[in-house]
This record gives C-alpha cells, structure tokens and sequence, in this order.
C-alpha cells in the first residue's frame, strides 16, 4: 500500500483518527467527484472557485475560461487549495452536540502547470470527456483551435495531499444512550435523473 507523504500542512490535527493518505483511498474520491473547490489569492482577496475535477495517474486537472481571473492567478504562482468532499449521509446522534455527516473528502496543495501544447490540451480535454460522460466521447465534436485557444487546462500534482473520512452511526454520550429518541444515519447520494431532451435536438432527430 502506498501513501503520500506526511506534511505540515496535510496533518489532519483535528478528528485524526479519520485521516488517511493511502493513494488509491484519495484517486477514488477524486475520481468519483464531478466538482471540486479551488482556492487561491487573487490580486488583493481569496478567491474559491467551483469547476469540474479530473485525474490521469498522478496529476488533476480543470478546465474553465482562458480569460479566468483565478486560473491567471494560478498560472502567475500563486498556490492552490483544492478540496473535493462527498456527502454520504446524515448522522442523527441523541444529543444535538454529537449531531455529524458521514463525508469522504481530498484536500490538496499544489501549483498549477498550464497546459499550452495544442495536442496535449486536447488530450486532456477528452480524457475529462471519456471519465466524465464515456457514452458520448465517439460521437461529439472535439474543440476546434478557436476553442482550444479560449479554454485554459490547468495541471497539478498531488504530492501533498490528505484524504478524511467519516463513517458509521452516531456516537453518543453513555448517559444520553438510554434516551428515547432515534438515532443512525440518513444516506445521502447523487443520482443521476432521466435525460431531458434538448428540444432543437427533438426538432431535427425525433419523431416526426
């Protein structure tokens, strides 16, 4: 089993018990997520931006507006602070303090390495395609240059990286355990919906 490095900042000080730095632990959190929160100092403020999350072996990627303040900020030096969280249900304890989420969350520190060679930005970009929607990757229009141009990837490693973790029922005080109020866990997930049709798609290849 292989696990990051221990630093300074990737600690987990509180709640230690729920850390974990096994890689494989971490690569599935990521992989599982859609969106991550990035942060980072822009011009005189912090700035945490949502976007779409994606990883090929050691590295993640994201993808946004080649005229984005923060991806600029990035590419400038500034550093880093992304963090990817899944919600996995709610913790109903006895007692309102005990109260908790069961979570699976990544935080990572790293700079970011603009992607600016065309063939490699665009293998990136379907790389995102194939993780995130793979049904479709053969049958939609890659980005022509004008698009490549106007989209900026942005590349980091995960060498500094800890992943925290809670599962399980509630944990109540022994004196609050005889009271007479339920307690356990309400799961929470994602779940995708039916599709909805674009309805100019409808117009040119539905049923007539």
């Amino acid at each position: 089993m292989s696990e990051f490095k221990v630093t300074d900042r990737t600690k987990v000080k509180r709640g230690n018990q729920r850390a974990t730095y096994d890689t494989d632990t971490v690569y599935k959190i990521i992989d599982e997520a859609l969106v991550c929160h990035v942060g980072a100092k822009m011009a005189d403020r912090p700035m945490v931006q949502p976007t779409i999350i994606w990883r090929i072996d050691d590295k993640v990627y994201i993808h946004g507006s080649s005229k984005n303040g923060l991806f600029a900020a990035l590419v400038k030096g500034e550093e880093a602070c992304i963090t990817v969280t899944h919600l996995d249900g709610l913790v109903m304890a006895r007692s309102s303090f005990h109260h908790s989420v069961n979570y699976r969350s990544v935080m990572i520190f790293s700079k970011a390495t603009e992607i600016t060679d065309e063939s490699e930005k665009l293998y990136v970009l379907n790389e995102m395609m194939k993780q995130i929607t793979p049904d479709r990757f053969d049958g939609v229009r890659e980005p022509n240059q004008q698009e490549l141009k106007a989209t900026s990837v942005l590349q980091f490693d995960l060498t500094e990286v800890s992943a925290k973790v809670r599962t399980g029922p509630p944990v109540d005080d022994d004196e609050d355990l005889a009271l007479p109020v339920w307690a356990g866990v309400i799961p929470v997930t994602t779940v995708m919906g039916n599709p909805i049709d674009d309805p100019l798609w409808l117009s040119n290849h539905g049923k007539k």
